[in-house]
């Protein structure tokens, strides 16, 4: 059995052999490696062993000594050195601190449980703690530690508008308009410190802070004036700033506060006799917020390339707001809101034209919002139009707006604005399929009939238009609406058909001429006919136009349709139909299918291989 001596020399001979084969490796490489005397460790006495010589690698002469075992030391890279430094220099600090105030909040707490820190202690105490992080803040900016000076004003601030909020609603030791002014100072005193220290993030605790204040010192009362004063105040601040800061996304934010609180307000304590007041209120926001592409520097996004989100989207939701919270207080007045409507598509129609008066600005940028405002004010006078009308308006306004929302985003390049428009197109269409409801009395010319040619020429549009500015990734989406444009043409002539005959049918009835049930019949083989040869017609243009234009997908689509008329007719014609409509049937499917096979057998379009090579040979040569 081996002893451990045993074990250390054969495990001290291996480390020597492996010495010796890098040693060698180094030396057929061409390295020119200078040997350093091996470094003499001093041992104890009973330690110190001598070790036999090692064998020599299988490779070596017999007898060849083995270099001696170079010991590099390691250097820390440079990524290692900055890791430790952050970790010693920032991170333990930052957690040595949390500590800390982890045990002071647990001590205040210890000492609030005990009753020896009274209700105006408390208070104190907390707005002194308030006062001393944000000071305290300041000594880790001055010395470089930015982001950890921000989150210690953020708890700072925080911690004074809690501890005005206790000292008004949980200990009532001051009144709501002491406690009122008093969060009004805090926000007053981070803008400032935002603007001095040219701090985002400061101002977004700021807008924080602000619009949490009403909801801080609410007392369950109806206040709209001077709630609604204040939040006017509080959103001109945030534009002085954002007019004077890239700072653009602090309007999305001050949007937000500012519809919450109105949604707030309007839910609890709004009354009819109040909406004169409510609505000056909602045109004042609005108008805020539509002035700030006006009085803010019209360049492209800071975060992203491409077109700033805040300028595109935040004037079409500012825009759609206003009308719904006219609407929800007008509703049962559309003159009213007729009026509001074209007011408001002319005060849209004045804010795009002030736009190509902006001097410095990005030329594309301005571009784009001119023409997103002259969308906005067409979808107003759109909607001015159904409030006097008849419902189905509002549908073909869903539809225009589509169309001029997505030529703004072609000729801008505002992918973000496409999506608005396939949207609004969705809408449109599913209202016109699912919820419009139609009394047609004509046929044809009717209003129904009208709707579905605006929806099928908006899509001929995008198909005629995609054809020669699509890219590769949005050619199915063209495809798609050349799919959908031909499935809403079949719709409204089957519909046409449909209430054509149905009106004879109600004819008869009124006139109680039913008492045969072969009028009846008649009718009714007709319409089923009727269906058929609609199918069959319109597959059979679908056709022409296809080997017309050369194209293959418009091709399928007519075989898709004949086909589907072809099982209609062997299913349903030949059991459901009479004798003569069954015969006009199965003739005309034959004549038209006949047809379409004499022109595939001519391969007018040569797609067979042999003409497919011929042509090739001709080109060729």
């Amino acid at each position: 059995m081996a002893t451990p001596q045993d074990e250390l020399q054969a495990l001290r001979a291996q480390v020597a052999a492996l010495t010796a084969r890098i040693y060698r490796l180094e030396q057929q490489a061409g390295m020119n490696v200078q040997s350093q005397p091996e470094p003499r460790i001093a041992r104890p006495q009973a330690e110190r062993v001598t070790a036999p010589n090692p064998a020599p690698p299988p490779s070596a002469a017999p007898g060849e000594q083995c270099p001696p075992l170079r010991i590099r030391p390691t250097e820390p890279t440079p990524e290692a050195e900055r890791l430790e430094s952050k970790i010693g220099k920032l991170w333990l600090n930052r957690i040595g601190i949390i500590a800390m105030l982890i045990g002071v909040s647990y001590f205040i707490k210890y000492a609030f449980d005990n009753g020896w820190i009274g209700p105006t202690g408390r208070i104190a105490l907390g707005l002194l703690a308030g006062i001393g992080l944000v000071l305290w803040s300041e000594r880790f900016r001055s010395k470089g530690y930015v982001a950890f000076s921000f989150s210690l004003k953020a708890v700072g601030t925080g911690t004074l508008y809690l501890s005005l909020w206790g000292a008004f609603q949980v200990y009532h030791l001051v009144p709501g308009w002491v406690a009122f002014a008093a969060m009004i100072v805090v926000t007053a005193c981070t803008i400032t410190l935002a603007l001095a220290q040219d701090a985002e993030i400061l101002a977004a605790f700021a807008l924080i802070g602000g619009f949490s204040t009403p909801v801080l010192l609410s007392t369950g009362q109806n206040h709209e004036i001077v709630l609604f004063s204040y939040v006017c105040l509080l959103d001109l601040s945030i534009l002085a700033m954002v007019a004077f800061k890239p700072w653009r996304r602090l309007l999305v934010g001050s949007f937000i506060g500012t519809a919450t609180l109105y949604i707030g307000w309007f839910g609890d304590y709004y009354t009819k006799d109040q909406r004169a007041i409510t609505v000056f209120f909602a045109l004042v926001f609005a108008a805020i917020f539509a002035a700030s592409p006006l009085l803010t520097p019209l360049t492209k996004s800071r975060w992203h390339r491409g077109f700033s989100i805040t300028l595109t989207l935040l004037p079409l939701v500012n825009a759609a707001a206003l009308f719904l919270v006219l609407f929800a207080m007008y509703e049962r007045e559309r003159v009213a809101l007729t009026w509001y409507a074209l007011g408001l598509a002319a005060a849209y129609l004045v804010l795009s034209s002030q736009f190509k008066q902006r001097a410095g600005s990005d030329p594309n940028v301005v571009r784009t919002i001119n023409l997103l405002h002259i969308a906005i004010a067409i979808a107003f006078i759109t909607i001015a139009i159904p409030l006097k009308l008849n419902t189905n308006w509002i549908t073909i306004g869903w539809l225009i707006e589509s169309a001029v929302l997505l030529f703004v985003a072609v000729r801008t390049a505002a992918d973000f604005l496409r999506y608005f428009a396939a949207a609004t197109l969705v809408l449109g269409i599913v209202r016109l399929l699912r919820y419009d409801n139609f009394q047609v009395q004509t046929l044809v010319f009717n209003a129904r009939f009208a709707t579905y040619l605006v929806a099928i020429a908006i899509l001929g549009g995008i198909v005629v238009a995609g054809e020669r500015l699509a890219t590769e990734g949005e050619r199915p989406f063209v495809h798609l609406a050349g799919v959908v444009l031909n499935l809403l043409a079949l719709i409204a002539l089957t519909l046409e058909a449909s209430d054509y005959f149905g009106r004879q049918l109600t004819n008869l009835y009124q006139t109680h001429r039913y008492g045969s049930y072969g009028p009846l019949q008649q009718i009714e083989f007709a319409r089923n006919f009727s269906y058929s040869a609609i199918w069959l017609a319109y597959g059979v243009g679908l056709m022409t136009f296809g080997f017309w234009r050369r194209s293959g997908f418009v091709r399928w689509q007519a075989l898709a349709l004949i086909a589907f008329t072809i099982g209609k007719v062997f299913l349903y014609d030949v059991s459901m139909l009479q004798q003569g409509y069954r015969i006009l049937s199965f003739i005309a499917l034959g004549a038209v299918l006949m047809g379409i096979s004499y022109i595939y057998h001519r391969d007018w379009l040569k797609l067979s291989p042999r003409a497919q090579e011929n042509s090739a040979q001709r080109t060729s040569s």
